[in-house]
């Protein structure tokens, strides 16, 4: 599975570089250390810390999927990158490279479809967020913003669902 998981990082890498060229999206322009001078109880500073930790600038043009981890509280290992596009696309999210994302991911780690399932199923449960302009929004309050997307009874389904994932416990069932 080691081996299966270095392929997608490595096919992740160099897809990265040609979407991002192909992108037409402005960047950003903010650091993560911009983003740590926000008020602590922001969504600015919650991506700030949330780059911090993982060693992470925001990628030029695709800074909204680091909005996603933080929003969502997925990890950035293979299968939480997997699973959180899976709950983008079931929150309706479209694009080529999502769908790539999917039937790879899919297609070589077979053994956390269960995980994958049901992060598509709380997607569909979800209000929208994925069209939200995240720049305008990291002076937001983050809990509150997090509010306007899920309710207590989906982020805890979802903090749930990841923990099952988390050690790598091989017990997946679909979460109720």
């Amino acid at each position: 599975m080691k081996l299966r998981k270095k392929l997608i990082e490595k096919l992740f890498e160099c897809s990265q570089k040609i979407y991002l060229k192909f992108k037409k999206k402005e960047p950003w322009g903010i650091s993560t250390a911009e983003l740590l001078e926000f008020p602590n109880e922001s969504f600015g500073k919650k991506l700030g810390a949330f780059l911090n930790k993982n060693g992470f600038e925001l990628i030029g043009k695709v800074e909204r999927h680091d909005a996603y981890h933080v929003l969502s509280g997925f990890g950035t290992n293979v299968e939480d990158e997997i699973a959180l596009q899976y709950l983008c696309y079931g929150n309706g999210k479209r694009t080529p490279y999502l769908t790539g994302v999917l039937l790879l991911g899919t297609t070589l780690l077979p053994e956390y479809a269960s995980y994958y399932y049901n992060s598509y199923l709380i997607g569909k449960q979800i209000n929208t967020f994925h069209h939200f302009d995240f720049k305008k929004l990291l002076h937001t309050d983050f809990e509150g913003f997090r509010k306007v997307i899920f309710s207590e009874k989906q982020l805890l389904k979802l903090q749930k669902l990841q923990y099952q994932y988390d050690e790598f416990q091989y017990s997946p069932q679909t979460i109720n």
